[in-house]
């Protein structure tokens, strides 16, 4: 039985049917006596269809020991990130453009689906697991970095308001520029909120994610980026799904089997060590709660569905002798492709469009990077005393 709250997160490629996979873990923990609920975080919502029932923003009980619910993810903007969007809409509007125009530029792009992940916090204080059908991998990813985006942009706007407001009185027009107090409120609150995610996220003793993907070339190429980026922002993955692999019985789809077969053998090979779990191309849709028990017992077998499948440390600080030492798991990692940058209490990872900001440790304070090599999938970043 799981002590504490466990978490997982699906996600993959659009279209390779991580919501039923989502939806069949749900079900198979709950049947095994654990109190779960699936929770739908993407704007299209499809979870209720798979089940077969109408959902809302408040959990549901579909099932003995299951509920599901589809966060609205418009509502979860609104409460989170009103009081500040209608200060910078009014901003944009300041400079003449149209209102409806400022509402939308107010709003970052996936901060909706960033606000309805922040519901997994309050769920996991209900249920003993929580899954997640996450959008697709580019958004998710993209909203990982997110947090420290926010930050950063919550420490400008308070030096910009140190530095203007003691002018404003003599500058009246400046004052239309403050931002109020209670924006900074609002912001405060939801950074709160978003570091108490992150750090639920980045627990890999009780949260993973698991990829969904199709034996299809473009959609392994896109699995393998996602597996580096994942690591690269701390999470642990604990397992790949691989969906729709036809039978033997495929009749006049006997080619494409055979192609499949060999994407099946190089993603068994590319993702190792990891648990590779394989569901067939079924001759009807899963939908409802039959045909997703169905899913379940093809993908898990006898193995719990709501386990930790594998296990590895996703980052680690040591010392050895006068230096430290950073370890990161990097699987599938282009070296060519990653840059890193130390800003003094921060190291700067940059991989691609990608980008992870790692706050040292106060013990580190005076040390900075003097060697960086990449061995066996893992990052190794040297750290010696400064001079």
């Amino acid at each position: 039985m799981i002590l504490a709250v466990r978490v997982i997160i699906y996600t993959g490629k659009g279209g390779v049917g991580k919501t039923s996979v989502a939806a069949a873990t749900a079900l198979a923990a709950a049947q095994r006596g654990l109190k779960t609920v699936v929770m739908s975080t993407d704007a299209a919502h499809s979870l209720g269809d798979c089940l077969g029932v109408e959902l809302g923003d408040v959990p549901k009980q579909v099932a003995e020991n299951l509920a599901a619910v589809e966060i609205n993810s418009y509502r979860e903007l609104e409460l989170n990130w009103g009081a500040v969007r209608e200060h910078i809409a009014r901003l944009v509007a300041l400079q003449g453009l149209d209102e409806v125009l400022a509402d939308e530029i107010a709003v970052l792009p996936g901060m909706d689906e960033l606000f309805s992940l922040a519901r997994i916090k309050d769920l996991a204080a209900s249920y003993d697991l929580v899954v997640v059908d996450a959008a697709s991998s580019g958004e998710t990813l993209r909203l990982l970095a997110l947090p420290q985006t926010l930050s950063w942009t919550v420490k400008l706007l308070r030096r910009a308001r140190a530095i203007v407001k003691p002018f404003a009185a003599i500058a009246g027009p400046l004052e239309d520029y403050l931002a109020p107090e209670e924006v900074f409120e609002a912001l405060d609150e939801m950074l709160t909120k978003l570091r108490s995610l992150k750090s639920l996220l980045g627990d890999t003793v009780s949260t993973s994610v698991r990829l969904v993907l199709n034996p299809e070339k473009v959609v392994i190429q896109e699995s393998k980026r996602t597996l580096t980026y994942l690591s690269l922002y701390g999470l642990l993955v604990d397992a790949v799904i691989v969906n729709r692999v036809l039978s033997k019985e495929a009749g006049y789809l006997d080619g494409w089997r055979l192609r499949q077969n060999s994407y099946v053998d190089e993603i068994s090979h590319s993702f190792a060590p990891l648990p590779v779990l394989k569901a067939p191309f079924y001759p009807s849709e899963v939908v409802g709660l039959e045909s997703l028990e169905q899913l379940a017992r093809d993908i898990f077998a006898e193995t719990d569905p709501a386990a930790l499948l594998h296990r590895a440390r996703v980052i680690e600080f040591r010392k050895e002798g006068g230096e430290y030492l950073l370890c990161m798991c990097l699987p599938m990692l282009c070296k060519e492709h990653l840059r890193i940058r130390s800003t003094g209490s921060e190291l700067i990872l940059q991989l691609d469009n990608q980008r992870r900001i790692i706050s040292l440790p106060p013990a580190m304070a005076g040390y900075r990077p003097t060697r960086a090599r990449f061995c066996d999938n893992v990052l190794e970043v040297k750290f010696t005393k400064s001079n």
